[in-house]
């Protein structure tokens, strides 16, 4: 869809496409199962055959949809090529090592468990498939049973559902568990359009084995990685574009790498301030404008799209949605994820503006494009400070930059990055520590958000002594800001024999525009730090989960000296699932919450203690002279429940069973085995307190 022109409400159509039917992740997997088994040759002969020999290069692009007869063909063509009867099935088992959908990777794998993500399957295929609705008969912990319908009009392809088997088989290798197994397989049941099959994987061992050389088969931090280089690679491309137009056509292509959904759309307000500049994909002519006017307004369109808003820290510029056709297509985080795209769009609307409007300075428009191609792959904000400071010397014409962070929980202002600074100057910012009660001008800053002049020989005197320590005899100073928060502060300074007249103009444009792309940068930094952390923390305790600790274990082990000196414990809670049935789950899970709390106190700094699952605990415990400080630390773990927990203003007393396993300086080196000792360990002891079982009679 292009944009819109006088008249038509800012809506046209693009000429007539195939049905948006089948993804293009789909099509590129195929691609890259061919080229890995028969090299280029086999890949051309495939597309030849299918009918796609003069849109080979359209055939690699993610973004790209196709129709459900261009699929079966492609399936068809590459099983004739390879000559394998299989093949569809072994393409449905390397989607992962195919680079299948990333931020859907990570989706699902935060559903946390293999059944919880077949529960959610419906969901998953609506992203794979718009010609077919899947519907699961029945889940247990280790097995699933789905249906595949298709819909009417459509010839059923064997190779299809050999296609979608392949898929589910592989859904237990993203929690790091063997594939699945087929424990049963019908296409066409009882003559009908649909197919079942039931699937069958292992159960998950207390603590998987995690060597320090496997972390690249990891699936989640493969499509961690994946999913970083895709927003990177998308911010490049984005800011690559010379003209808005081009921008906003590319901002809807790429859209679909973020948020996979058979149709997106992208609603901006035009610079000039005429019509709403429309671009869709996916999304017939005739719904375009009234779907485009319902988004902009901010109207809610249920479960049936992700719609986020496009905006700068100083600019919205409109909103941009992943729309499905039924409610099955959304999934949970996508909406961060779209969000966290939507930024970086937002970014290149700003920057095309920007240059737009500036021409003339081609020098410092060339210094702000490769910023925003620095930014693009910046992962932390410490980075990000580095790479905006170094740019503002070279976008502003200033002699030195800084750039401050703001501290929440402390109420202050630290110095991040400077440039342009001697050692001596640069030690002087990064010990200073600003407060609003101290500063009136960083209160004033906090309170009105807008741009400040500072003057070494008029500011406050906390303020002059430091303008003063690092030579700068004028300062303009911007808020970065994301939406309402608060991030920090970008200065551009100049010595008095350099310091302009009236530091205004086009000199806060400039340092407003390299604000705006910091502060996106940081929020995507923030966004990174938040994934990674869930990745490897339970969200009701914020407990290293079995992933970290098992990581934290294996450290450990490789740290642990010959003679031992390293115990784990295993807590399991008694009482618990009475708890959960006489007051409810939610107070179930306000008792594990303050199980943790109480389980950090009793244990020493260095140790580290894990949520396994349910109510299971565990404690690394490095470090230890004995055996005996092992069992020092379980007792004062048991103590820690003497006292009655609070549930609903109700005391109610909770035990625990702890069982303790050391390493000896004649063991073996084995996580696994040493957290399945304290398990033993525990469940003894739980025995023991339990008393002897009853006399037969």
């Amino acid at each position: 869809m292009g944009t819109g022109e006088p008249g038509s409400g800012g809506a046209t159509a693009a000429p007539p496409d195939e049905p948006r039917e089948t993804p293009g992740i789909t099509v590129v997997g195929l691609l890259a199962y061919v080229r890995r088994h028969g090299g280029d040759e086999a890949v051309a002969a495939v597309l030849a055959r299918a009918g796609l020999g003069d849109v080979a290069d359209q055939a690699a692009d993610q973004a790209r949809w196709w129709s459900y007869d261009t699929r079966i063909r492609l399936f068809e063509a590459a099983t004739e090529v390879l000559g394998d009867p299989g093949t569809m099935f072994h393409v449905g088992t390397a989607a992962l090592r195919s680079g299948l959908g990333h931020s859907l990777l990570l989706v699902l794998r935060a559903l946390g468990t293999p059944r919880q993500v077949f529960r959610q399957l419906p969901r998953a295929a609506a992203k794979f498939t718009t010609v077919s609705r899947m519907e699961v008969l029945e889940t247990t912990a280790t097995s699933a049973t789905v249906a595949l319908h298709l819909a009417d009009g459509y010839a059923h392809s064997p190779l299809d559902c050999a296609y979608a088997r392949g898929l589910a088989v592989m859904v237990p290798v993203i929690f790091g568990l063997p594939r699945g197994v087929l424990a049963r397989a019908e296409c066409c049941v009882d003559g009908t359009r649909t197919c079942v099959y039931r699937l069958t994987w292992e159960r998950r061992s207390l603590l998987r084995r995690r060597r320090p050389d496997a972390g690249g088969a990891d699936p989640e931090r493969a499509a961690l990685r994946g999913q970083l280089r895709t927003l990177q690679s998308a911010a490049a491309d984005l800011v690559a574009g010379e003209e808005l137009d081009t921008v906003l056509r590319r901002i809807v292509t790429r859209a679909g790498e973020a948020v996979l959904a058979p149709a997106h759309l992208l609603v901006v307000t035009a610079p000039d301030g005429g019509p709403p500049l429309v671009h869709g994909a996916g999304i017939p002519a005739a719904r375009l404008p009234g779907l485009a006017e319902r988004i902009l307004a901010g109207d809610d369109l249920g479960r049936t799209a992700v719609v986020v808003d496009v905006a700068s820290a100083r600019r919205r510029h409109g909103r941009l949605a992943a729309i499905y056709p039924s409610a099955d297509g959304e999934m949970a985080d996508e909406q961060a994820m779209l969000a966290a795209y939507a930024g970086h769009a937002a970014a290149a609307i700003d920057l095309i503006t920007a240059l737009e409007a500036a021409r003339t300075e081609a020098d410092r428009a060339g210094a702000l494009l490769e910023l925003s191609h620095e930014l693009a792959g910046a992962a932390d904000p410490a980075e990000v400070a580095e790479l905006v400071t170094a740019a503002l010397l070279r976008v502003v014409g200033c002699s030195r930059a800084s750039l401050l962070l703001w501290d929440a929980g402390a109420g202050l202002l630290r110095t991040s990055a400077t440039a342009g600074l001697s050692d001596e100057q640069a030690a002087v910012m990064r010990s200073a520590a600003l407060r609003p009660e101290d500063i009136p001008e960083l209160m004033g800053l906090l309170t009105d958000r807008d741009p400040l002049v500072l003057d070494a020989a008029t500011s406050s005197p906390p303020l002059r002594a430091l303008l003063r320590g690092v030579g700068s005899a004028r300062v303009v100073a911007v808020p970065l800001l994301a939406g309402s928060a608060f991030l920090g502060v970008a200065t551009a300074g100049w010595p008095a024999a350099a310091a302009p007249a009236e530091p205004g103009g086009d000199v806060l444009a400039r340092l407003c525009g390299v604000a705006d792309q910091a502060a996106t940068a940081l929020q995507k930094a923030r966004l990174l730090d938040t994934v990674r952390h869930q990745a490897t923390h339970d969200a009701l305790t914020g407990l290293p989960n079995r992933v970290l600790f098992a990581e934290r274990l294996e450290t450990a082990l490789a740290g642990a000296g010959a003679g031992g000196g390293l115990g784990v414990l295993f807590c399991d809670l008694d009482g618990f699932k009475a708890v959960n049935d006489s007051l409810g789950h939610a107070a179930g899970d306000e008792l594990l919450r303050q199980v943790s709390a109480r389980l950090r106190a009793a244990v020493r700094p260095e140790d580290t203690v894990g949520r396994l699952s349910g109510d299971e605990f565990a404690v690394v415990l490095p470090d230890l002279a004995g055996d005996g400080d092992a069992r020092a630390v379980a007792d004062r773990i048991r103590a820690c429940f003497d006292e009655p927990f609070r549930l609903e203003g109700t005391p109610v007393r909770v035990g625990t069973s702890v069982g303790v396993a050391v390493l000896g300086a004649d063991g073996g080196r084995d996580a696994d085995a040493l957290l399945r000792q304290a398990d033993a360990a525990m469940y003894r002891e739980k025995q023991r307190r339990a008393g002897p079982a009853p006399a037969a009679r």
